[in-house]
């Protein structure tokens, strides 16, 4: 008679304590990072001053909507489209993701 180790699968993850809680911060960190673009998106949006400014929201922005879209592609989320609808992102914004 021979024994064989047990087939870890996807569902015996959710009664790993340590998977839960990676689980749980990468929730909370897409959470946070989504308030960022919220934030940024908004104050692109409100403001109505000079081009130095504006390039310089365009810039955070734009640092916002990459870091958001890394953490959404770290949870398993690859498509985009409709977050960029949703959150309403200027082509400009995406236009300068991930340049420095």
């Amino acid at each position: 008679m021979s024994l064989r180790p047990p087939d870890l699968k996807a569902q015996d993850s959710f009664l790993d304590p340590l998977g839960v809680e990676i689980m749980g911060e990468k929730a909370s960190s897409l959470g946070r990072a989504g308030e960022k673009v919220e934030k940024t998106i908004a104050a692109l949006a409100a403001h109505a001053g000079d081009e130095a400014e504006r390039r310089r929201l365009v810039a955070q922005a734009a640092d916002a909507v990459y870091g958001y879209f890394i953490q959404r592609e770290l949870c398993g989320i690859r498509r985009h489209h409709d977050v960029i609808a949703d959150y309403r992102i200027p082509r400009e914004v995406l236009s300068r993701l991930g340049a420095r």
